[in-house]
């Protein structure tokens, strides 16, 4: 377990340099596997506190079970969650689902845009409020600095090329030429005022990494990632009508992780199962170029 040792103790460094450089820092959480890891590596660099706002960014079309465990963790955890969500472009039907774009456009209006307006404070942050146990709009609309996201440069091809701390423009624009090197451990937190970071504590992890450490540290999950003997189950979570599960019978930790390393799995990509990434090869990373996570 010395390598888990050594990714962890790595991303719990990076979570702390973020949070003592950016004075107004949040969270993405997806609810995925990676993202919760993420949470739990939170917990551990802060003493079980997490001192920094959770982001989901609701679509409208997320797998309803994603929204059901998002809250109950919330108030398990008393967590400090808040959601974006593109409501004009759900009302006026301007979505894949609806038969107006397609699935690379439909991410752009539901995804990138509506990230970049809750992080700029242009769109409505829902938060949850434990008091009331209900989400209210927050009042405060202060830009956030930089954004931790659970990224792994293993996942899909565009990410590979991210830093652990990487600059955005001021419209949240990813210039990969100009990313800034980064040597033996040493990062580079002093950029010039206006500029947006993206901070990815999980780049050096893998696929199984995350869930040997998920079985190791008892991290909750959702259980849409096991086949619960149906032969069929999620390897990567999104929106509904694009997400597709593949034909798997592991319903276990133990199972998932025999798949990827020597079963069925070793050699299928993780993201075989989304359909925007089948679409246009390079549209993920255009949609990452313009403010994607």
């Amino acid at each position: 377990m010395k390598h888990l040792d050594d990714l962890e103790s790595k991303s719990i460094y990076i979570l702390r340099e973020a949070y003592f450089h950016f004075s107004n820092l949040a969270m993405l959480w997806s609810v995925g596997k990676d993202s919760t890891v993420l949470l739990r590596l939170c917990q551990k660099a802060f003493f079980g506190h997490i001192p920094f706002p959770l982001i989901h960014i609701d679509t409208g079309y997320k797998i309803p079970q994603m929204i059901e465990y998002r809250d109950l963790l919330t108030r398990q955890w008393k967590l400090n969650m808040m959601f974006g969500k593109n409501e004009d472009a759900l009302k006026n039907k301007n979505t894949f689902p609806d038969k107006k774009l397609s699935y690379i456009q439909c991410c752009k209006i539901l995804k990138t845009e509506t990230l970049k307006g809750v992080i700029e404070g242009k769109l409505p942050r829902y938060g949850f409020n434990h008091q009331k146990d209900k989400y209210e709009i927050d009042t405060n609309t202060d830009p956030f600095d930089a954004i931790i996201l659970g990224i792994r440069a293993d996942e899909e091809g565009s990410r590979s090329k991210e830093r652990y701390f990487s600059p955005r423009g001021i419209q949240n624009e990813w210039n990969i030429s100009q990313q800034p090197p980064e040597f033996w451990g040493q990062f580079n937190t002093d950029f010039p005022k206006g500029t947006h970071l993206r901070v990815h504590p999980l780049l050096d992890w893998t696929e199984v990494d995350i869930w040997e450490y998920i079985k190791r540290e008892n991290v909750p999950i959702v259980d849409l990632y096991f086949s619960k003997n149906t032969g069929k189950r999620y390897r990567s979570l999104g929106c509904a009508p694009c997400t597709h599960q593949i034909s798997s019978e592991a319903n276990t930790i133990d199972e998932i992780i025999f798949e990827l390393k020597e079963g069925q799995l070793a050699k299928v990509a993780e993201r075989s199962g989304r359909a925007q990434d089948k679409e246009d090869r390079g549209g993920l990373e255009t949609l990452r170029r313009e403010g994607y996570m």
